[in-house]
């Protein structure tokens, strides 16, 4: 079995959830799909697990979808959907993220 290890760094780890988390709030929310796929991306390309590096596949476009039937549900059911949310989103991300071919 090979090594598996995360190498990415704590600067660019911060710095990348800082700009996310920029981009959300300048948005009013709008492009959090887009930073939660930035983030994502940024934290596969740096994971690699028996040898194999991780991709992620998703688009801010595929999340768009699901994030505005998210908010409406939210509003819709004065918050009580929160808690459906987060696992909705993580099974959305690990469907989209593979083993890279070696």
């Amino acid at each position: 079995m090979e090594k598996s290890y995360f190498d990415g760094g704590l600067l660019q780890l911060i710095g990348w959830n800082i700009l996310g988390w920029l981009i959300t709030f300048c948005t009013f929310g709008i492009c959090y799909p887009w930073a939660v796929c930035m983030i994502y991306q940024w934290e596969a390309k740096h994971t690699v697990i028996n040898g194999r590096r991780l991709k992620f596949t998703g688009t801010a476009l595929q999340l768009f979808g699901n994030w505005i039937k998210w908010l409406l549900l939210l509003i819709i059911t004065c918050g009580i959907y929160s808690f459906w949310v987060a696992p909705r989103l993580y099974d959305w991300v690990v469907s989209h993220t593979h083993i890279e071919n070696k």
